[in-house]
């Protein structure tokens, strides 16, 4: 069995497969035309750009993305800001769309018909360990340790898992464990979450991170393959007959989460709704946010533009361009406009005595003078009209605009025309 001391790390042996051909139907029409691992985060990234970053970090050079929904704006963020591996070095960086290679008639049945579809283009790299990835979630995690703890502990199947409240734990797949970490069930959004032993108000629930020696996962998915009653899925079909038939270990996060010296805890999001999406970018405004973005020692990879620097003016009473509490992407004008814990991305231009708070403004953006917009999220290249105000009347807010019932309003221009006419 490898060990990692005296040899290299077993990253290097390792393909990791992203899945990101969901649509995240709980965003709304955030994902009307983009699927969710393609939703802009953080000022910068889209989603998947943590997953991917991940990888890259941990010291995987092979990687792989299986696309489905509404992938061109996911697409084109790989070519652009993931074009960079090289044959060469034994990398490898695949995009991979159901290409009907088993039916010419058939698209992705599931998560694990996704990877299924691709077992010649992964022989061909012949990896050893295949770690299997969600492309939506925001996180830090360094892969090397999960490897390891697979490695030694025998496992046949290794599942990365968050520590969660069990009242919490109820919306995810659960694992119930041993003494040893070794799964004994899994069960998919229980009523009544099993505890983990010594501590039975946590529960541990699956993160969709699953490691496998490549050989015993493509045999799984040959089975899976042939079983007509199948869903094709991961969570539901192919950890289950694992847990059942094989050895599966948890793998906790706690162990290989990154964090850096300002991050005192560990931290993983699902920002599949808009409440929870809007919440985790605002929070990206605070002096001390629970997610480092600053972090050198493990940066989120992303397509970087050459964008000119973010630029504030005007210095009247009334007309001033500020911003407190703010994160403001390059190619920014923020004219005459205040701003207020907001995160702007690029190329957003802000005109006079217009006022935001609580805005999270997705690329080249436009908002007219007098605009008045108080927790918001504003889709790519919206134009707002002047003197449109949001945030303070929540009857009409919800008429004109998908409202939360915290308050958060998603405003596309779709919605805008609407108005207009």
């Amino acid at each position: 069995m490898k060990q990692k001391a005296g040899h290299q790390p077993l990253a290097r042996d390792a393909m990791a497969y992203v899945l990101a051909g969901g649509r995240g139907s709980r965003l709304k029409e955030l994902t009307d035309t983009r699927a969710k691992p393609a939703v802009y985060f953080g000022g910068k990234a889209r989603i998947i750009d943590f997953a991917l970053s991940n990888a890259l970090n941990s010291g995987i050079r092979r990687i792989g993305v299986a696309t489905q929904y509404k992938a061109h704006s996911l697409i084109r963020h790989m070519q652009l800001g993931w074009n960079f591996f090289r044959p060469e070095r034994n990398e490898s960086f695949d995009i991979l769309p159901a290409s009907q290679r088993v039916s010419e008639t058939q698209w992705y049945e599931g998560t694990a018909d996704a990877v299924y579809q691709n077992i010649d283009i992964i022989e061909s790299y012949a990896p050893e360990f295949m770690i299997i990835l969600a492309g939506d979630h925001v996180y830090k995690m360094d892969y090397e340790p999960m490897l390891q703890q697979h490695v030694d502990s025998g496992a046949d199947i290794t599942i990365g898992c968050l520590e969660v409240p069990v009242e919490e734990a109820r919306g995810f797949g659960v694992m119930h464990v041993d003494g040893n970490d070794t799964i004994v069930d899994f069960v998919e959004k229980p009523a009544d979450p099993p505890g983990i032993p010594g501590n039975e108000t946590m529960s541990l629930a699956s993160m969709g991170i699953y490691v496998f020696n490549r050989k015993f996962l493509f045999d799984c998915l040959e089975r899976d393959a042939a079983d007509p009653t199948s869903s094709r899925d991961f969570g539901k079909d192919i950890v289950p007959y694992i847990v059942k038939n094989g050895k599966a270990v948890a793998h906790r996060f706690s162990s290989s989460c990154v964090r850096s010296s300002r991050e005192d805890r560990a931290y993983w999001r699902d920002v599949g709704t808009l409440d929870a999406y809007w919440q985790a970018n605002i929070d990206l405004t605070g002096i001390v946010p629970d997610l480092d973005i600053y972090d050198k020692s493990w940066p989120v990879w992303t397509y970087s533009e050459a964008t000119p620097p973010a630029k504030f003016v005007h210095d009247d009473e009334n007309r001033r361009g500020s911003a407190i509490s703010s994160v403001v992407s390059g190619d920014c004008i923020i004219s005459g406009s205040q701003l207020y814990k907001s995160l702007l991305f690029t190329g957003v231009r802000a005109n006079s005595y217009s006022r935001l708070e609580g805005a999270v403004i997705l690329p080249h953006v436009y908002i007219s003078r007098y605009a008045q917009l108080k927790n918001v999220i504003i889709d790519h290249g919206v134009r707002i009209p002047e003197g449109l105000v949001v945030g303070e009347d929540s009857e009409l807010d919800a008429k004109r605009f998908r409202r939360t019932e915290s308050g958060v309003c998603l405003i596309t221009q779709s919605m805008i025309d609407k108005l207009e006419d």
